[in-house]
C-alpha cells in the first residue's frame, strides 16, 4: 500500500504532535502508513513526486495567506511557499488531497480566488455546517448528517467559490466550509480531526495570536468541551478508506 503524505504546518512541537496523533487515529492510519513532514523543520524534497503516495493531507496552522509579506515571520512565508509549490502537481494530476482549514486558503489562493479577512471569519469554536446538493452525493461526505457541528477558529476565509470547484459544505457564518476541485482535490474550513482535547491544546497555544481575547480561553476550552462535535472525523476516514 502507497503511504499517505501528511504535511504540517505548526511551529509548536506539542500541538503538530497532537495533530498528527488525531490524524492518525480519526482518518484509521498508523504512523507507518505514513510519510510525515513537519514544514517548520524540513523542507518538502525537490524530487517528491505526489504520485508517489496515496494521497496528501495538509494540517492547519496559525499562518494567513492573506497576510501581506511583512506580516509573515520567515518561517511562516517558508511554510507556505512549500505547500503553494506542491499545488500544481495536485491540481494537474488531481490527486487525492485533503487540505484542512489553512489548507482550503492555499487551494482557493493557488487556484486565484480572493481569500482574505474582511468576511467570513469565525471565532473559536463549533460551528453547523450543513451540506449542499453537492455535498449529498459526494463520497466524502457518505453515511453523514445534513447538518453538523464542527470545531473552527480562522481569521480568514475563502470570499467566493474557486473556479472548477463544487461547493459541499457551508455555515452561516461562513459559506465555504468545503469544497471540491476536480474529482479528488478537497478542503475544508473547519477541523476534520479536532476534538474537544485537541480544540483545549490549541486554545492554549494559540491564546496570544489573535483569533481571541486571551482572557476567554477557559470559557472557549469550557464551551468546546460541552459540544457535541462527532461527525468531521468520518471525512479524514472516508478519505483514507477511499484512497488507500
Amino acid at each position: 500500500m502507497k503511504k499517505f503524505l501528511i504535511l504540517q504546518l505548526r511551529p509548536e512541537a506539542e500541538v503538530s504532535d497532537d495533530e498528527f496523533t488525531a490524524i492518525l487515529r480519526k482518518g484509521g492510519l498508523t504512523a507507518d502508513q505514513t510519510h510525515r513532514i513537519r514544514l517548520d523543520i524540513e523542507d518538502i524534497p525537490s524530487s517528491l513526486n505526489v504520485t508517489d503516495y496515496a494521497g496528501v493531507i495538509v494540517g492547519g496552522g496559525p499562518g494567513c495567506v492573506s497576510d501581506s509579506p511583512a506580516q509573515k515571520t520567515p518561517m511562516e512565508a517558508r511554510i507556505e511557499a512549500e505547500v503553494l509549490g506542491l499545488m500544481p502537481q495536485i491540481i494537474e494530476q488531481d490527486h487525492p488531497f485533503m487540505g484542512c482549514c489553512y489548507g482550503i486558503g492555499i487551494l482557493a489562493h493557488h487556484l486565484g480566488a480572493d481569500v482574505n479577512k474582511s468576511q467570513y471569519g469565525e471565532s473559536v469554536g463549533p460551528t453547523i455546517c450543513q451540506m449542499t446538493d453537492a455535498g449529498a452525493q459526494d463520497p466524502m461526505l457518505a453515511n453523514m448528517p445534513s447538518t453538523f457541528s464542527a470545531f473552527v477558529g480562522h481569521k480568514e476565509a475563502v470570499q467566493h467559490l474557486p473556479d472548477g470547484c463544487v461547493h459541499l459544505l457551508a455555515s452561516d457564518p461562513c459559506p465555504f466550509q468545503m469544497i471540491r476541485h476536480g474529482q479528488n482535490v478537497y478542503a475544508t474550513q473547519f477541523h476534520p480531526e479536532a476534538d474537544a482535547d485537541g480544540f483545549e491544546t490549541r486554545i492554549k497555544f494559540y491564546k496570544d495570536k489573535g483569533y481571541f481575547d486571551p482572557a476567554d480561553a477557559g470559557k472557549l476550552i469550557d464551551m468546546c468541551r460541552a459540544s457535541d462535535v462527532v461527525e468531521p472525523e468520518k471525512i479524514l476516514r472516508n478519505f483514507v478508506q477511499r484512497y488507500r
